[in-house]
């Protein structure tokens, strides 16, 4: 694939990154082993290569200080990221994806104080799963109004580097229709008062990312805080929002199949038994093929589906379609990988140990498999998606 200079220069970035950051990241998981260890200098090193190395902004506009690459020109650096550490791919994929909700529904003012920041470095996430719900309309944080401001109650947890984000966009249910609650999308910032928060346990994979439980008691926003129309906040999350990155969970899950089929690749031409590779058996190839056959059916599906994303069409349908193949077949890639390198690779000493763990993430990162299908359903039975 033919990709832009500029985008060629960030994955040469990435690249000459990886040493230094695989080098973190094994500090990163012999480190994180409670919950206090997540504020350590070496998760803070991480963000700080992604800021310093301008990987936070390359999809945000030029007109706000972005480097405004296509989904095409930015997925190739997303995969390579994926493929050395999921926190570090969480940062990139949440700085360069939710610029998108203020871009597209902000108002001026709102553009003009946000988006900066965020060329800037400022971190902005995502408020939507609760503890007691789902991830939808049946949410029960509420949003009441009272005069000019709004008044907001409720809880929110796995929500990612919520007590660093200087900005949350935060889903709250202010009223209903014959489908039930309507929800509204409200922008609060760090600090506003009413709003503690506290760290979830440590996660299986993604060391160094963090995901805290948000507590909101009579949180006063103001008018200007809400984010495009009142009682619209899930068609805009939905559509502005997770569609493109359920696709960038797709490409995420496209590095780390890539790279887990190298380093098995590697593994299986060192690895000798009975005098020869084991690269030379007719068992370990069949699997390799398998693994290449799945990462390569992978790549063509978010290949078509960003260039439908940049040629400005819905991609409800086809983001759901990438998502539920990457999440399976990057299960099945890690899964043969962690298998063909044997014992030895279910310890720490090789690389596949954390890669297999770090894309179990992805099941769960912008609804699950049968979210998926769900989407894919309903769109193939009302004649969205046609193939």
């Amino acid at each position: 694939m033919e990709l832009s200079s500029t985008a060629r220069r960030y994955l040469e970035i990435v690249q000459g990154l990886a040493p230094e950051l695989e080098e973190l990241s094994d500090r990163v998981e012999a480190e994180v082993h409670d919950i206090a260890a997540r504020e350590d200098p070496v998760s803070q090193r991480i963000y700080e290569l992604v800021i310093g190395n301008d990987l936070h902004r390359l999809t945000l506009p030029r007109e706000w200080g972005g480097q405004g690459l296509s989904t095409a020109d930015y997925f190739p650096v997303l995969e390579e990221v994926a493929g050395i550490n999921g926190a570090l791919r969480m940062v990139v994929h949440g700085a360069n994806g939710m610029w998108r909700l203020v871009d597209q529904y902000g108002t001026d003012a709102q553009k003009q104080h946000w988006l900066p920041r965020m060329a800037e470095g400022d971190t902005v996430t995502f408020g939507l799963t609760e503890p007691d719900n789902g991830t939808g309309r049946d949410i029960s944080t509420s949003a009441v109004r009272d005069g000019d401001t709004w008044i907001i109650n409720g809880r929110k947890w796995l929500i990612s580097f919520a007590t660093s984000a200087k900005m949350i966009h935060l889903l709250a249910a202010t009223g209903n229709d014959e489908r039930g609650r309507t929800l509204t999308c409200f922008l609060l910032p760090q600090g506003t008062p009413g709003v503690t928060a506290e760290p979830l346990p440590p996660t299986m994979g993604c060391r160094g990312a963090s995901h805290e439980i948000l507590t909101l008691e009579d949180v006063r926003l103001p008018q200007d805080a809400v984010l495009g129309e009142v009682d619209a906040g899930l068609d805009l999350g939905l559509r502005g929002f997770l569609d493109v990155s359920r696709l960038g969970i797709a490409g995420s899950a496209l590095g780390i199949a890539r790279r887990s089929l190298a380093l098995a690749t590697e593994f299986a031409r060192q690895r000798v038994t009975f005098g020869r590779p084991i690269a030379t058996r007719q068992a370990v190839r069949l699997a390799l093929a398998e693994m290449a056959s799945d990462t390569y059916a992978l790549q063509a599906a978010v290949r078509d589906a960003c260039a439908r994303f940049d040629r400005g069409e819905s991609i409800e349908g086809e983001a759901a379609m990438c998502k539920l193949l990457g999440i399976e077949i990057v299960g099945r890639v890690t899964d043969r990988a962690l298998r063909l390198h044997g014992g030895i690779g279910y310890t720490e000493a090789h690389r596949i140990e954390r890669l297999y763990r770090d894309a179990r993430a992805l099941w769960f990162e912008e609804g699950t498999a049968e979210i998926q299908k769900l989407v894919v359903g309903s769109a193939v039975a009302s004649g969205r998606l046609t193939l």
